[in-house]
């Protein structure tokens, strides 16, 4: 069996139709249930759902082969996995966003709340600026409103829920997207198998931006 960690969501959704056309449908997945695990016997393939930010934990540890995780996971928390191929999909932006007008002199230390805190850490070490990182878990958006922080660093999609209340993006750090990674004793094992679902994809991708 190859076992692949599918993200959750509309994420999750996007990518196994990718996995379906390369060749690796699993019928069962596409019933409305609640199941977390899906097998096709016939096709050799097992998935199952897990919480975006664990599936690169999945992987590292061998339960699944290969799995699909977002660029800011790989980056903040750098898991010994391999990194096969940008899938083009679930693209957003890691960003320093403020209240709408605020200005940094540069006089006091920055207060930036996150739940990114490698990422920032390195953003605002490479750009020398001091900063006092406070760690959140969600709304992030919350912080500079009621005053807990100066700016946050964040994944922005659209934008919406920065206007909504009342910020904006003054920096871009990094574009972000999905990506295919893979157990490294898996892919000693399985690696043509993988390889050829990464072609596959790649190849999917490419007939895309074509068609574009």
């Amino acid at each position: 069996m190859l076992n692949i960690a599918l993200p959750k969501g509309r994420l999750g959704e996007k990518v196994y139709a990718m996995f379906e056309r390369a060749g690796y449908d699993c019928p069962a997945i596409r019933e409305n249930n609640r199941k977390l695990i899906f097998e096709n016997p016939e096709k050799q393939v097992r998935y199952f759902w897990v919480k975006p930010s664990d599936v690169a934990i999945y992987v590292q540890r061998g339960c699944a082969d290969i799995g699909v995780a977002g660029k800011d996971i790989l980056l903040e928390y750098e898991p010994d996995v391999y990194e096969l191929l940008d899938l083009g999909v679930g693209k957003c932006r890691m960003a320093v966003a403020a209240p709408v007008g605020f200005y940094d002199s540069g006089e006091k230390t920055l207060r930036v709340a996150t739940k990114f805190t490698s990422i920032t850490s390195a953003y605002y070490a490479r750009v020398g600026r001091d900063i006092d990182i406070i760690k959140l878990n969600g709304s992030i958006e919350l912080a500079p409103i009621l005053g807990l922080s100066d700016v946050i660093v964040d994944i922005v999609e659209t934008g919406t829920t920065l206007k909504e209340n009342n910020l904006e993006v003054i920096e871009e750090i990094l574009p972000i997207s999905a990506r295919l990674i893979a157990n490294k004793a898996g892919y000693k094992f399985k690696g043509e198998e993988i390889e050829n679902i990464a072609m596959n994809m790649k190849e999917q991708i490419e007939r895309n931006d074509q068609n574009l």
